[in-house]
């Protein structure tokens, strides 16, 4: 703007009061009529209309379906003139109207038709104040109620709603203005949907956290379930006897090594201070596994048993060796070499010999159990 016409534009602080008819464009042509002389009649016959009128500090702005009213006598003027004409209202029902206030920087201007006007924040930002209630609303500006509550007898009329977003995105600071007699002490519409909206927000954002805690506990207590598992489901005295590996040249002494197995297997079970696990479950891993730690885990058990078988014609070796899966220790290893006809007490040696090493109780059934040959 060139300086010539900038000097042309003089703002001063206007305290403006911006009243709305609300439902005014669902009204008939007739009914809107009259619905406007009864608001003029009404605001004209206000005080603080006259005083400001006969002063010459009062500016007028018609808006079709209301109006604002510019005071530049003190900013009281437009907060007791809203309370006259709420006062006045309670004659006509059917009269709704809304009102907002505030103070700010207006201007006289002259628009395309050459008629006076009136423009500036103070007048924009007092009819998104109003346009933030609904009938009966008397609303004012934070600014506003700031410089209220410097005087003590408007603290109790003024009640602090938060902010109202308004065109452009923008958001204003509202207070609802109301006593016993005048005002509408009714949260307005748009806070109401602001709060509706908030609180599902709240809700689905209190949900989602629940639902992540939720799983975060469920994954830490399967995780805890299955650490509890894996350690106090492994006694000191418990055993697994993986397949024997079969290093005979002939490979249909595969059955052979399975047989010892069962055996050695079949004995320790008999010992009832020992937790074995069935070949059923153990069947499916190799001897001399590289994942001692997993498969013990896995099978519940706190030792492993590997083992080889050699045949070659009736001379047999045997080798075992018990492992401690926490550390993969060797607590004991041997070699047996046997006969055929003498094999089975290479299984009798080999269970008596865990027993011992896991410090198993055997009762004298038990050592005479183990210790027995099967018949010719």
């Amino acid at each position: 703007m060139s300086s010539e016409h900038s000097s042309d534009v003089k703002f001063e602080i206007g305290h403006v009061l911006f009243i709305d008819i609300v439902g005014y464009s669902k009204l008939l042509i007739n009914e809107q009529s009259e619905q406007i002389q009864k608001l003029k009649q009404i605001v004209r016959s206000t005080e603080q209309f006259r005083l400001a009128q006969a002063e010459g500090k009062l500016l007028r702005l018609p808006t079709g379906d209301g109006g604002a009213l510019v005071f530049r006598t003190s900013l009281e003027a437009p907060v007791l003139c809203s309370m006259e004409i709420a006062r006045a209202l309670k004659e006509y029902p059917k009269l709704l109207v809304r009102m907002g206030i505030h103070s700010g920087p207006v201007n006289e201007i002259t628009d395309l038709n050459e008629q006076a006007n009136i423009a500036g924040a103070g007048i924009n930002i007092a009819e998104r104040v109003m346009a933030c209630g609904d009938a009966g609303h008397i609303l004012v500006s934070k600014h506003v109620a700031e410089d209220l509550e410097e005087y003590e007898h408007w603290r109790p009329l003024l009640h602090d709603l938060g902010t109202c977003e308004v065109k452009h995105g923008m958001r204003v600071g509202i207070a609802n203005l109301y006593a016993d007699q005048v005002g509408n002490p009714q949260l307005p519409k748009k806070f109401q949907a602001m709060k509706k909206h908030s609180a599902r927000m709240r809700w689905a954002v209190t949900t989602a956290a629940l639902l992540a805690l939720s799983a975060i506990v469920a994954g830490i207590s399967m995780f805890s379930r299955y650490r509890v598992r894996s350690t106090l489901a492994a006694p000191e005295k418990s055993i697994a006897v993986l397949p024997f590996e079969n290093r005979s040249e002939d490979k249909a002494n595969a059955y052979f090594a399975d047989g010892i197995q069962d055996e050695i297997l079949s004995r320790l079970s008999k010992i009832a201070d020992l937790k074995v696990i069935s070949r059923t479950s153990t069947q499916h891993y190799k001897s001399a596994p590289e994942n001692l730690r997993e498969i013990a885990s896995q099978l519940g058990v706190a030792h492993i048993l590997e083992g080889s078988v050699q045949k070659t014609g009736d001379a047999v070796r045997v080798n075992v060796q018990l492992i401690k899966a926490a550390n993969d220790s060797h607590l004991w290893a041997d070699t047996y070499d046997r006969t055929l006809t003498d094999i089975f007490s290479v299984e009798s040696e080999v269970a008596k010999a865990i027993a011992d090493q896991l410090r198993a109780k055997l009762t004298g059934q038990e050592e005479h159990v183990i210790a027995a040959m099967p018949t010719g």
